[in-house]
């Protein structure tokens, strides 16, 4: 029995360990991937990343060579750390910091010890590699920024962070991505796909040629050129009348919705942030919490919209049916819409406005009465107000637009639920919200809302979602732009817009007549509130004005802020104006007022303790 015993065991080990050895030989092939990693050496080729072109064909991204110094951690062999610090220029404490990333990502995949050195560095190193086991170096290109300008829309390209490498597996250690504006939006068609090339290593660690005829090299996929809707000429007229500013433009092409500019100011050099400097430059905008010039105010800004917004309720009050546009409303320098609640005016006492004059003379009266009447239609004032919601949200207001870039803020358009919990449901009628009759209140708009609302106002009751790109080579966009129908029919569009055209004509915006050109636009001095220890605080006013051009048949449309800039005819509509030109005509004129915008400066005003003391006139 013992014998049998002793046997059957003797039969079963060698049936497991022949077994076992079948799967480590056979099976198995971890060991064979193991031992062709240590023969192989495996280099990403990356494909140059998409040009990007303005609207006429201008290059404005390109491409400039550049090398980083990677290693493989597992061939690295001791070697000398100062000589190799004074041969590229790094700190021995960030070259130890980097090797140990290195080993942490993979003891046998190349990862970055040293990125972006100079041609010359590059150079020197050539005849030195040799001391260096386990390095080498790989050829890649950097961004070369061909303006100094749009650095807001260009974005910029750094290296993926830990975060990165987790969300997408595409990406390896060292490698660049897409940050911001175009670069981030249209990554994927900008980097091209990468491939691979398989080199042949001796037993010495050397490479002999290529692995097995190329045979399993991975050809990688072409990058896209990206042309945007962006005028350059356009975009860069516009920085420089805002030098010295603090604010934000916004233009659009009514027939299309393509953004013809999206200024941003302060802004800054795209350049400084290529190459090895790119950190610390970064840091040192993104400190500056005063001027911030990485936060995009055309897109991210929220505002109280002022005065121009009075065109869409003038539209809404029509489409409601509560007021007509001959029908007058007597202002005494302003009204009563509540008992011992005074709503001021800066119209001569007892003139009657139509809604002709009440648009160009800007009548606060006029508005909150038209506002009034709209809000007390329904049965309930929240019902009232969320009809008027309705009406907004058509023309765009209250939400993301859907436009192609990655950062935006919806505003707030505010309904009846949100009034029925700041005041309790039946609290409230329509003079404790009236404010929002002349763009006060609580209703919020960033300027690139106020550019497209324009827009539909200059399309008689349409507009394209506004956006940045117009073409993709050999691709199709990833949106297609349809029309969107405001809820106002196209009669009731012409006394707004002759009103708008009259507010240049002889209204609050004269600054901003071009001779030749019919523009129509409204002015705008919106209230400006901080709170101070708990305490609302207010300072000076901001300037704003939109206006689209020529009134039949517009091409751009477009909305100014100035933050802190007093009243809309101050800053804003004289800069409108000037871009209206310069985009209609290629030239300006009015020399003496484009040098006044050009010098204008106010750095002395955004000096001031919490931003200057309120100066308050209603446009």
């Amino acid at each position: 029995m013992r014998v049998f015993l002793l046997r059957g065991i003797t039969v079963l080990v060698t049936v497991l360990f022949l077994y076992k050895l079948l799967d480590l030989q056979v099976r198995n092939t971890s060991y064979q991937t193991l031992s062709e990693n240590n023969a192989v050496l495996q280099i990403e080729e990356y494909p140059e990343r998409g040009f990007i072109y303005d609207r006429n064909g201008k290059l404005l991204v390109a491409n400039q060579p550049a090398y980083d110094i990677m290693i493989i951690p597992e061939n690295v062999l001791p070697f000398d750390t100062l000589s190799f610090c004074e041969l590229t220029g790094i700190k021995k404490n960030q070259l130890i910091s980097n090797l140990k990333k290195a080993r942490r990502y993979s003891k046998r995949l190349p990862s970055v010890v040293v990125n972006q050195i100079s041609k010359e560095t590059y150079a020197r190193l050539q005849e030195q590699m040799w001391k260096f086991e386990g390095f080498f170096i790989q050829k890649k290109s950097l961004r070369d920024y061909r303006i100094n300008y749009a650095a807001n829309v260009l974005g910029y390209v750094s290296e993926v962070n830990r975060y990165d490498l987790k969300k997408d597996d595409y990406y390896g250690l060292g490698e660049l991505i897409g940050r911001q504006g175009i670069e981030k939006s249209y990554e994927k068609q900008l980097r091209g796909v990468k491939g691979k090339r398989f080199l042949q290593k001796d037993r010495f660690n050397r490479i002999i040629g290529s692995y097995k005829d190329k045979s399993f090299d991975v050809a990688s996929v072409p990058s896209k050129n990206i042309h945007l809707t962006l005028d350059a000429d356009l975009q860069a007229y516009g920085e420089a009348l805002m030098q010295n500013k603090r604010g934000g433009i916004v233009a659009i092409e009514p027939a299309s919705g393509e953004v013809l500019a999206l200024v941003n100011a302060p802004s800054y050099d795209p350049n400084i942030l290529v190459g090895r400097q790119r950190s610390k430059n970064y840091r040192k905008l993104a400190n500056d919490t005063l001027a911030k010039p990485l936060f995009d105010r055309g897109l991210l800004a929220q505002y109280p919209p002022g005065s121009p917004f009075k065109t869409l309720n003038a539209l809404i009050a029509l489409q409601e049916g509560v007021i007509t546009p001959k029908e007058k409303i007597r202002c005494n320098k302003g009204h009563y819409y509540a008992r011992g609640a005074f709503m001021e005016c800066h119209c001569r006492r007892g003139v009657k406005n139509n809604m002709l004059r009440g648009i160009y003379q800007s009548c606060n009266t006029y508005f909150a009465n038209a506002y009034r009447r709209i809000i007390e239609k329904y049965d309930t004032p929240a019902l009232g107000v969320d009809i008027w919601k309705e009406h907004l949200k058509s023309f765009g207001l209250g939400n993301y637009l859907g436009y192609d870039l990655s950062i935006g803020r919806p505003g707030l358009v505010p309904g009846g639920n949100y009034y029925n919990r700041a005041y309790n449901e039946g609290g409230w009628k329509a003079p404790t919200i009236i404010s929002n009759a002349i763009g006060q209140g609580e209703i919020l708009t960033t300027p690139i809302q106020l550019a497209n609302f324009t827009a539909a106002i200059a399309n008689r009751g349409f507009y394209y979602t506004p956006h940045f790109v117009k073409e993709v080579e050999n691709d199709s966009l990833q949106t297609t732009y349809t029309k969107k129908l405001t809820s106002i029919d196209p009669e009731h569009f012409e006394i707004v817009i002759e009103g708008m055209h009259q507010v240049v004509e002889r209204g609050t915006a004269r600054i901003a007549k071009i001779k030749g050109i019919e523009v129509c636009g409204k002015t705008g001095t919106a209230e400006n509130f901080t709170k101070i220890d708990g305490k609302r605080v207010q300072l000076t006013d901001h300037s704003i004005f939109v206006a689209f051009a020529p009134k039949e048949d517009p091409k751009i449309a477009l909305a100014v802020f100035i933050e802190n800039g007093y009243w809309g005819s101050r800053w804003a509509a004289p800069i409108a104006s000037l871009m209206i030109e310069k985009y209609l005509t290629n030239t300006t004129k009015r020399t003496w007022l484009e040098k006044r915008m050009f010098e204008g400066d106010l750095s002395e005003e955004y000096n001031k303790p919490l931003s200057g003391k309120p100066f308050k006139i209603n446009e």
